[in-house]
């Protein structure tokens, strides 16, 4: 009975360790999105000290330019 549990044990850890191999790196994809995006509003991307795995949530957008309310006639 004890081997009947180890092996079930066993073949169901296999099964998580190996999962999907095919998966993309999607926070890097994601990081490039968010840096495009923050580009092209004339800003760059900065960290925001915080490690929580999602890249929105890890940086954010400075505004570097354009972004007054102030008129520039």
């Amino acid at each position: 009975m004890r081997f009947f549990i180890l092996a079930m044990a066993s073949l169901a850890l296999a099964a998580c360790a190996t999962g999907a191999t095919d998966k993309t790196n999607t926070y890097g994809a994601e990081l490039n999105r968010l840096e495009a995006e923050c580009t092209a509003r004339q800003g760059i991307l900065i960290a925001t000290g915080t490690q929580s795995g999602f890249p929105a949530r890890d940086h954010a957008c400075r505004i570097t330019g354009g972004a007054s309310r102030i008129p520039q006639n």
